[in-house]
Order: C-alpha cells, then sequence, then structure tokens
C-alpha cells in the first residue's frame, strides 16, 4: 500500500504502473522525463532502475538526483539493448510520439519480460465531441498543445492499441482505463466503453510462447 502522500502528489498512470511491478526487479523507463516514475519506483519498489530520456536537461536533472539516466531516442536506441535485459520495459505517456510506434513496442517486448505502456486515449468522449462540434483538432488537459505544436506524432484510442497489441502477438496481462479523477473504470466493462470513458490507460504486456 502507498503512502497517502505518494498518492496525493504521483501521476495516476505512475501509481498503476507501480502496482504492477513487482518488487525488486530491473526496470528500464523510456522517455523517463524528470525521473519521477523512477523515484517512485526506487522509493516504493526498491528497483534496480535504468532510464532513457531524449532531452539533455531532463537527463542531467535525473542524473542530479541521483537516477541512472542516459540521454536516447526511442526510436533509434532501444535495438542496442540485449534481449530480456530488464524486467520491466516501460513507456509512460510517449508512445503516441514516437515516430514508428510498432516497431517500439516491439522493442519493449524484446527488452523486456514485461512491457508496461500508458497512453492519452483519443477516443474519450470529450475529445470525439470537441472534434464533432468545432471540426478542429482538440485541445483537452490531458492532450493541452495545438496540433502545429504538439508532440504527439501517432495519438490513438484503447481500441487501437488493443488492435496493435495482436499485431504485434502481445499478451495483454493487465489492461486499465481511467478517467479525469483517477478513477479506474470497472474491467468487466465492455471494451466499448473503455475507450469511450477512459481519458488515459495502462497496459502491462508479455510476449506470446510459441504455439
Amino acid at each position: 500500500m502507498l503512502a497517502p502522500s505518494i498518492q496525493q502528489t504521483s501521476r495516476v498512470d505512475h501509481l498503476l504502473i507501480a502496482k504492477m511491478v513487482a518488487h525488486g526487479s530491473r526496470v528500464l523507463d523510456v522517455g523517463c522525463g524528470d525521473g519521477a516514475l523512477l523515484q517512485l519506483l526506487a522509493d516504493t519498489k526498491d528497483v534496480d532502475g535504468r532510464g532513457i530520456e531524449v532531452s539533455r536537461e531532463r537527463v542531467n536533472a535525473c542524473v542530479a538526483r541521483g537516477l541512472s539516466v542516459v540521454q536516447g531516442d526511442a526510436d533509434r536506441d532501444l535495438f542496442d539493448y540485449p534481449d530480456d535485459a530488464f524486467d520491466y520495459a516501460i513507456l509512460s505517456l510517449t508512445i503516441q510520439a514516437t515516430h514508428q510506434p510498432k516497431a517500439v513496442l516491439e522493442q519493449l517486448l524484446r527488452i523486456g519480460r514485461n512491457a508496461i505502456v500508458s497512453f492519452p486515449n483519443f477516443g474519450h468522449w470529450q475529445v470525439r465531441g470537441r472534434l464533432l462540434l468545432t471540426g478542429r483538432m482538440p485541445v483537452t488537459e490531458n492532450l493541452p498543445e495545438a496540433w502545429y505544436v504538439s508532440p504527439n506524432a501517432h495519438l490513438c484510442t484503447i481500441k487501437d492499441f488493443a488492435d496493435l497489441c495482436k499485431v504485434v502477438d502481445a499478451r495483454v496481462e493487465q489492461a486499465v482505463a481511467f478517467n479525469a479523477w483517477g478513477r479506474q473504470l470497472g474491467t468487466w466493462l465492455p471494451l466499448t466503453v473503455h475507450n469511450m470513458m477512459g481519458e488515459k490507460a495502462v497496459f502491462m504486456l508479455t510476449r506470446r510462447g510459441p504455439a
């Protein structure tokens, strides 16, 4: 159980990811940003954590916090890691900003025994409504930038990501959608409801074994 102070200050998807990660495991956080998730996992799960981040300024900030982070690009540099190098390869709110999401997901599944991916859901009812009513790319709290400055190159819906999991032959071990208040949607609800009501989602995946 995470301390109340941690739950109040951490991102909702980070908290959900932390629940999925086993204590003492080896973790690679791809696109780790300011290192908040790595720090959370170190503090609460005692992980052996590594990070990769494209921004030099953010890398320096992570290193200053004592985190093991190197500069790198998810689209180019994941190929350098050996198979099964980590127990978990994590991509939090980053896959939509990659140039080749399918290739990146395949690399996560190769590098990690488990892959955990969180992403904003472009199928959320608020996004659909704004697109329908204005005829323009939506700007919301979860998608705050205008289309011409947004880093999001490949926005997707929960259904789209579920389809991609099938394409790369990944097994979905857990899938959680949550709303604006961080409340998880019931796993018993159909995918269509998650796709309509979930603002973000977190998937934990594994490679399928030989048939």
